[in-house]
């Protein structure tokens, strides 16, 4: 072993390669822990931690002010008060400011939901930034970023500041944002979120969105590690993916039935609305046929 590979023999592997490799199947918390607090804010990451995810996923959107926003879909009126506080239906993440999106009220909406459930009151929680986001799970957790809209450059430059370059890992359906990602910061793990509705110019049909060894190939040569799936998986697929170096999750899993599915076929981890649900089920696997927690 030459001086160069001796020294990069003895750096420590970040926490996020770590984590990719265990032997083990992973448990990732989907918009944090959103069936007990509001997706995409700082409880459900916050209880998502408690629960013991893995990694905590969440969603981000670029403001108009370039900043960028935690929350799933692209317009308010789902979970926040944005039409009660502006009275318009369908307002768009990025026409409005950062300070503007974080006034809203984005844990009202969870409480009329769950009305009469022994839930906590969550009316008064804000959006946050994914800066504040990051500052939250990283104590102690990772984080699954998943981008919604924007360009790579945002992201990396956020991560740079706060040191956590491949100290997290992002992931989008967008994989030609990937793609550029990965050119300007290589050593950045990225997931590729699919099946695509469309491919070439041809909208799919189910049967061409089942994960097969093209795609694996396709999200290889986009620069992601990581094939990140709904349950449309085959056990030869994952095989092939793990023989080049992949490992393949997959979304949104909450049922156990389902979870053991995903696992028999090789699965590597699972994106949950409920993390507690998704450990039992993975302990009683592993209790019932001696495998691995």
């Amino acid at each position: 072993m030459n001086a160069e590979n001796t020294a990069k023999a003895a750096e420590p592997s970040s926490p996020v390669e770590t984590l990719i490799n265990l032997h083990r199947p992973i448990v990732i918390g989907h918009r944090g822990y959103n069936q007990i607090a509001p997706e995409n804010t700082l409880p459900s990451f916050k209880l998502a931690k408690m629960a013991g995810a893995d990694m905590v996923e969440l969603d981000y959107y670029n403001a108009k002010d370039g900043k960028l926003v935690c929350i799933h879909d692209e317009v308010l009126d789902r979970t926040t008060d944005a039409v009660a506080k502006w009275g318009e239906k369908g307002v768009h993440i990025n026409s409005k400011t950062s300070d503007e999106l974080c006034s809203l009220d984005a844990g009202k909406w969870f409480d009329k939901k769950n009305a009469g459930s022994h839930l906590p009151i969550y009316a008064g929680t804000h959006l946050p930034t994914l800066d504040e986001s990051l500052d939250l799970i990283q104590d102690g957790n990772l984080t699954l970023i998943h981008h919604k809209e924007g360009d790579a450059a945002t992201c990396l430059k956020l991560l740079r500041e706060k040191n956590l370059v491949n100290k997290v890992i992002v992931q989008s359906f967008d994989w030609n944002y990937l793609k550029d990602f990965h050119q300007l910061e290589p050593n950045q793990v990225l997931g590729a979120l699919g099946p695509l509705w469309s491919r070439g110019g041809k909208q799919l049909t189910n049967a061409e969105k089942v994960l097969d060894q093209s795609w694996v190939d396709e999200v290889k040569s986009n620069g992601a590690r990581l094939v990140v799936w709904n349950n449309q998986i085959t056990r030869e697929a994952v095989d092939y993916a793990h023989q080049h170096g992949m490992k393949v999750w997959v979304y949104t899993i909450n049922e156990p039935a389902m979870a053991n599915k995903m696992l028999d076929l090789g699965a590597d981890g699972i994106i949950t609305d409920n993390t507690s649900i998704i450990w039992r089920a993975i302990a009683l696997r592993a209790t019932e046929k001696g495998l691995p927690r």
